[in-house]
């Protein structure tokens, strides 16, 4: 730490200062300004980051000492002033805590309490934000007794000014042979570590994350030194490789790793002026400029920036592992001497954790590298890998080279761990973590720590592949099926569960190489299963899902299920009931894997119909497709006997149908035919719009709310029901826009609460929508004010020029409009208006949410009911949704490209 530094602190000139003015705080605000100009001149000039922070400590010391001697204490006054917590420790960013601690040596509290208080008064006064305590020695043995916290900040303490004897007579009075010997410590804080982990999902790789409280930040590097100095009595890093507990090298890494967050921690600091750990969207593009991260995409420089994040605190996680695994051996197992059970004659288990025979197992037989991870999933009782043991692993790492991956040895124990019953995401979760895997499939390796900077990847690419892999597992436990039941059903009938489980793995490995990753990472694929010999049926179906694992999705999200050749395409690109199975569970998986918020009740349900739909093609045999006017036949005789159990003249109903059209037929279920029917027939002739309301199923976790309106048709009819249901803070994510031959529109939307839940049966909201639908249509010419919702402040670091692509169907006699944009607030009752405006008529809609952006495609027609035909006129519907939408969300216009 530095001793004098006049730049940062000139001691003369502030006396000097002082001397010249009544009030000391326009000198003391003005040295503190000072000192924060010029460190962060010093941090923006590349000045090691651990000189910064004890820089910044050295200076608090020095202001600190100078309002302390303000009150002219007496040579013998029994009180002191200490640092605790990290300042205790001699670091300090920008706006970290100043911890202080006022020591006493009496209880007498009332002997300095009107100095202790013109002290405060003075720091509040200069503007610094301490945090303080005011105690006896005795009264800090016995807060630190029955305070985790309270103990851990003394043991990091220093004397800023009075006599050291009270800080020496804490520490005794506070010390391992008093209160928390070090066994305790260690379990308490290990405890506290997994609570705080918890916080965060358990996961290094959240989207925005806490630099120093997520796993692997600097609150579990500072978690090691705690225990460290518990037992050992040392507070230093170094320390540790003199006990045994690191090598150099890991030492060396951890202590990198350590001035790589404190960068950004004071680059965050400094950039929101105000103590911020986390690290938001705001600020990742600003801090990685501040770490010298150059290039021309902003998004690409923010993504090589967030990996080197997140390749930072894996290492830290991975080390913290091996030391914690130290610590338990050492301190919890000390002086014990367990048996070894032989588990074959490289591996032995003591006290539940597994461990190598001797330190040259791996140079020996290099295939015990794979072989322990096969081990501890045949052996689901194996808690972990001992420390000694982990080491050895991470030293012999660089054996795997091209000879070790093409040994059959080695190549058919990777297999054999994914036909394990037990423990296969547990396992590659620990071969990731040891930095095993990825030098195994060098593939893989590229994906560790790769972000996509968006909303809808809420993990790096390697840590979804693995929720792949989790998730895969758990559709096969109980209690699962109730939520994914058809899943559930299907995973259990694989014929070969490991090959999806290949497939997992594989799916997304081709992404940031800048081209299709389904293609290249089914190239990878093939190479993968040529090098592990695998049969020529297992290979062709891993390489077909990894080349089509986005399909069924897509087609689910983005195309119209009710059409019977769009499940005839999907159920040709499928070609058999087998692929089909394995395509819909890893679908499943990957949704949930990539955003738990994606699985909502009618994504679920669609992707449910999608496969019904196809199972039934397939079945009846792809040459033998099911026409239309098939489908409306069937469709029209089981409503008809529905109407007809119920009492309705058959008559009254396939008079009203004869005025529908075919349409209407092939997109709606025989139920709902019946239920609409019905309603339609005995709604009063009183002019007001008919609105129906219900849940699509019975499921708990499919399906959404229907809201089926039929009325005269009126030109705005579609602009002015999304704005209205907007007011209604409704998400729409299905429209069905018919028109009858009697000019009555009947328009069927599937809804969901805004935050993605189903109304389900709430009748006090189902009656506020109705009339809320009721007023609006009943009065078009007051067209629904376009909410003004508060854009989410997440959503506004993804502004982007919206894209429009138009072109005609060639199967149906409709043009599509595909449409991708930032989301936002009244978005879809912005592009209403703009259709109404070039007098457009909706025929279908497919509303995503993903993320931060919208995936909406629409199915229109002009006021003639036919395709849009003039190329001029979809040039300037292109242009207009583009302004307006970039107008909506505040930025220029940008050209897009538009496909005919």
């Amino acid at each position: 730490m530095s001793q004098v530094d006049p730049e940062l602190f000139d001691r003369g000139q502030f006396q000097a200062e002082l001397a010249l003015k009544s009030s000391p705080i326009g000198a003391f605000k003005k040295a503190i300004r000072r000192a924060h100009e010029v460190l962060d001149a010093r941090f923006k000039a590349g000045r090691e980051v651990r000189r910064l922070v004890e820089d910044r400590a050295w200076f608090a010391d020095q202001i600190l000492r100078e309002a302390w001697d303000r009150l002219a204490w007496s040579e013998d006054a029994a009180i002191a002033l200490l640092a605790v917590g990290g300042y205790g420790r001699g670091e300090l960013h920008p706006y970290s805590d100043i911890d202080l601690l006022i020591l006493l040596d009496s209880a007498d509290h009332e002997t300095f309490r009107e100095p202790i208080e013109r002290f405060l008064t003075l720091l509040w006064d200069i503007g610094l934000e301490v945090g303080q305590s005011v105690r006896s020695v005795d009264e800090c043995a016995e807060e630190a007794r029955v305070d985790l916290t309270v103990i851990t900040n003394l043991m990091e303490s220093r004397t800023i000014a009075g006599p050291e004897r009270l800080r020496q007579r804490m520490l005794g009075v506070t010390s391992s042979e008093q209160m928390w010997p070090s066994k305790e410590f260690f379990l308490a804080k290990r405890k506290e570590q997994r609570a705080r982990h918890a916080k965060y999902n358990d996961t290094e790789y959240n989207l925005e994350p806490n630099v120093k409280g997520s796993p692997g930040g600097l609150r579990d590097i500072q978690t090691i030194l705690w225990v460290a100095r518990r037992h050992f009595g040392t507070l230093n890093l170094h320390a540790m490789v003199g006990q045994g507990y690191l090598l150099e090298s890991e030492y060396e890494l951890l202590a990198s790793s350590q001035d790589f967050l404190w960068k950004v921690r004071y680059a965050l600091h400094m950039l929101a002026g105000r103590a911020e750990d986390r690290l938001l969207f705001d600020h990742q593009g600003q801090v990685a400029a501040l770490l010298g991260f150059e290039g021309v995409d902003r998004k690409r420089t923010i993504e090589h920036f967030m990996q080197k994040y997140y390749r930072v605190v894996m290492a830290i996680a991975e080390l913290s592992d091996l030391i914690n695994q130290h610590f338990e051996e050492e301190i919890l197992r000390a002086g014990e001497v367990s048996p070894a059970q032989p588990l074959n004659s490289r591996f032995q288990l003591r006290n539940g954790y597994i461990e190598a025979i001797h330190p040259k197992v791996f140079k020996r037989t290099p295939f015990a590298i794979l072989e322990i991870f096969v081990v501890m999933a045949q052996h689901p009782e194996i808690e972990g890998v001992c420390a000694d043991t982990i080491r050895l692993l991470r030293d012999h790492r660089h054996l795997i080279d091209d000879d070790f991956r093409a040994d059959i040895r080695n190549t058919s124990l990777f297999i054999e761990l994914f036909k394990c019953k037990e423990g296969i995401h547990r396992n590659l979760r620990r071969m990731n973590r040891y930095g095993i895997l990825g030098r195994y499939l060098p593939e893989f390796g590229h994906i560790v720590g790769q972000m996509q900077h968006d909303l809808f990847h809420i993990y790096t690419v390697d840590a979804h592949t693995l929720n792949v892999i989790k998730h895969l597992r758990k559709l096969g436990k109980p209690g699962v099926a109730e939520k994914f039941p058809l899943a559930s059903e299907l995973v259990e009938k694989l014929p070969k569960p490991e090959l999806i489980y290949l497939a997992g793995i594989y799916h997304d490995i081709g992404k940031g190489r800048g081209g299709d990753h389904s293609e290249l990472g089914a190239v990878d694929a093939a190479a993968f299963c040529v090098r592990h010999q695998l049969p020529s049926w297992d290979s062709k179906l891993i390489v077909w899902l990894v080349q089509s694992h986005l399909v069924m999705s897509t087609t689910a999200q983005r195309k119209d299920l009710s059409d019977p050749q769009v499940i005839f395409d999907f159920a040709r690109q499928v070609g058999d009931q087998t692929r089909l199975d394995y395509l819909y569970v890893l679908t499943v998986a990957d949704i949930n894997a990539t955003n738990p918020s994606l699985w909502n009740s009618w994504r679920a349900s669609l992707m449910r119909q999608l496969y019904t739909e196809t199972k039934r093609a397939l079945s009846r045999g792809l040459e033998n497709p099911l026409d239309r006017e098939e489908q409306i036949r069937l469709n029209q005789s089981a409503a008809l006997e529905i109407l007809v159990r119920g009492g309705t003249d058959p008559d009254h109903a396939e008079q009203l149908w004869a005025q529908l059209g075919d349409d209407y037929f092939l997109r709606h279920t025989a139920d709902d035919v019946a239920w609409h029917t019905l309603a339609i027939i005995q709604h009063p002739n009183d002019g007001n719009p008919l609105v129906l309301i219900k849940e699509t199923t019975q499921r708990e976790f499919e399906g959404g709310t229907q809201i089926f309106i039929y009325a005269e048709d009126q030109h705005d009819f579609f602009a002015v029901t999304v704005a209205a249901m907007a007011q209604l803070n409704l998400n729409i994510h299905d429209a069905r826009i018919l028109t009858s031959t009697s000019q009555f529109t009947l328009d069927t939307y599937i809804v969901l609460e805004a935050d993605g839940s189903s109304i389900g049966d709430n009748p006090a909201r189902i009656n506020k929508i109705r009339q809320g639908l009721i007023d609006a249509l009943k009065n078009p010419d007051e067209y629904p004010n376009i909410i003004q919702r508060r854009v989410p402040r997440q959503l506004k670091h993804f502004a982007f020029a919206p894209q429009v692509t138009i072109h005609n169907d060639a199967h149906r006699p409709v043009t599509i409009l595909e449409l991708s944009a930032p989301d936002r607030p009244g978005l879809l009752a912005r592009v209403g208006r703009i259709f109404l405006e070039f007098d457009l008529s909706i025929q279908n809609a497919k509303i995503a949410t993903l993320g931060e952006r919208v995936e909406d495609v629409f199915f229109v027609t002009d006021a003639h009911n036919q395709p849009l035909s003039d190329p001029q006129l979809c040039i300037r519907l292109q242009e207009t949704i583009v302004a307006r939408l970039s107008d909506a969300q505040g930025q220029q216009t940008e050209t897009n490209q538009i496909s005919f």
